[in-house]
């Protein structure tokens, strides 16, 4: 659908859009007067069916995490570690392709691109439901759970998306909605498939990949016929070399691992650590959704808290409560106490959620204190942040990756969750101490880092 913006005052020097199908060539959220009559409509159109597909995307994402637990009731005979590999693949390649998926959103057009990746999570789906039907070989599961990361790299090109959609005092609003909508698909998978496959007689795992498809073709003629593409929306090779040779682009991808990574680790694993160590408590899986759920809901008020507070100070409370958190789940795990266990997952999903909100909050505020600091421009420093932004969505995915590595080789090696769990308080601990050592102390950290105690975005 072609927005067409009829208010020549409104426009750089007067000029009139071209009229091409489906693309806005002047674009100007900042300018009020152009923002309230026109602006608002179309953006928040663009980011309603923005939310939807990227809703479905984490739903075919973490699919195989909730199939990989009822493997063996239908007859695939794999090993804890080859089940937690089938995990840890569809993370991987989700978070590998988080960087080229942003990049391919200015050559297709915001548009085209969501149309075209939402339209691409029908193979995984199609794949899925072959390899269940037939009987397929293991390695054909690990090629499927690959091509699930399609679903995951889409966070990245979408939040790029619509940030360029929306005015700076906007984003904060529309990119948490946006990734909360996208992360509660996680909650939604977990809770629906269980429910789904056990329809009728038996276990049809066939139906996990089934119930998605029609949501899908759904999703992308919405893409195609209700969303824009911005001609704005260019890549700025000179803001992501800069953020790249910032030291704070690493920090701050760190604290996400910590986060964002615990995040999606967990998620992904949740279901499984319940089948593999608690198995006599196999019929609490269906309640593995709430983690994923609660994490999503939360990641607002962290933002929120930032606001409040400081992203400094909430990202430091949300990785102590984590390490106590892990400390916690380790008790339950060596006591063998499930209620502990499960309730302690639940406090670190609600902190992981905070921690996420928290941390992008923080971002623009670390390169705007820096800027300032150092005399440099801040317009750019801002354009450095909306750069960090997508990096370190990738890096926080791979760090997904590196949670469910630990979890299997504990159990491939002892058997046992408590050592994965005591290097996640150790990492904790790490993050607590970078977070302060950079962002909290009373004076400047080496390099003229800035002091965010009382920063706001």
């Amino acid at each position: 659908m072609t927005a067409v913006l009829t208010e020549p005052a409104e426009q750089p020097n007067g000029q009139q859009p071209r009229q091409r199908r489906g693309w806005i060539d002047v674009w100007d959220p900042e300018n009020p007067t152009f923002w309230q009559r026109t602006g608002r409509r179309i953006a928040w159109r663009n980011l309603g069916v923005g939310v939807v597909a990227e809703h479905l995307a984490f739903n075919v994402w973490l699919l195989m995490s909730v199939v990989v637990v009822s493997l063996d009731d239908v007859g695939f005979a794999f090993t804890t570690s080859e089940k937690f590999l089938l995990v840890i693949v569809s993370n991987l390649v989700g978070a590998l392709l988080r960087v080229p998926y942003t990049f391919a959103l200015p050559v297709f057009g915001g548009r085209a691109w969501t149309t075209l990746a939402t339209s691409l999570l029908l193979v995984p789906c199609a794949m899925l439901t072959y390899a269940v039907t037939s009987g397929a070989p293991y390695w054909f599961f690990l090629l499927t759970s690959a091509v699930m990361g399609l679903g995951g790299a889409t966070f990245s090109s979408s939040m790029a998306n619509m940030s360029f959609f929306f005015p700076d005092r906007k984003k904060g609003l529309a990119l948490g909605l946006n990734a909360a909508g996208g992360n509660i698909g996680a909650a939604v998978a977990q809770l629906v498939v269980p429910l789904v496959i056990t329809l009728g007689t038996g276990i049809n795992l066939a139906y996990a990949a089934l119930l998605w498809m029609p949501l899908i073709i759904i999703s992308a003629a919405c893409a195609w016929l209700f969303m824009d593409s911005l001609t704005t929306a260019k890549p700025d090779g000179s803001s992501y070399r800069a953020a790249l040779r910032t030291k704070h682009t690493w920090i701050a991808s760190l604290l996400y691992v910590g986060a964002f990574g615990s995040f999606i680790g967990f998620s992904f694993a949740f279901p499984l650590l319940i089948g593999t160590s608690f198995a006599e408590y196999e019929h609490f899986i269906g309640f593995a959704f709430l983690g994923a759920l609660i994490s999503a809901l939360c990641r607002p008020v962290g933002g929120w808290l930032a606001d409040r507070f400081s992203g400094a100070q909430i990202t430091l409370l949300a990785f102590a409560g984590m390490a106590v958190g892990a400390a916690s789940a380790l008790v339950g795990v060596t006591d063998h106490d499930f209620g502990l266990f499960f309730c302690s997952f639940i406090a670190l999903f609600v902190l992981t959620g905070i921690g996420n909100g928290a941390i992008y909050r923080m971002i623009p505020s670390i390169f705007t204190a820096r800027a300032r600091e150092c005399g440099d421009d801040v317009s750019s420093a801002k354009r450095q942040a909306g750069a960090v932004v997508g990096l370190t969505g990738a890096v926080g995915a791979i760090g997904g990756v590196m949670v469910n590595l630990v979890f299997r080789f504990a159990l491939s090696n002892g058997g046992s969750l408590v050592p994965a769990l005591a290097v996640f308080i150790g990492f904790y601990a790490v993050c607590i101490a970078v977070t302060w050592w950079f962002y909290l102390r009373s004076r400047f950290a080496i390099e003229r880092a800035p002091n965010l105690a009382h920063a706001s975005v």
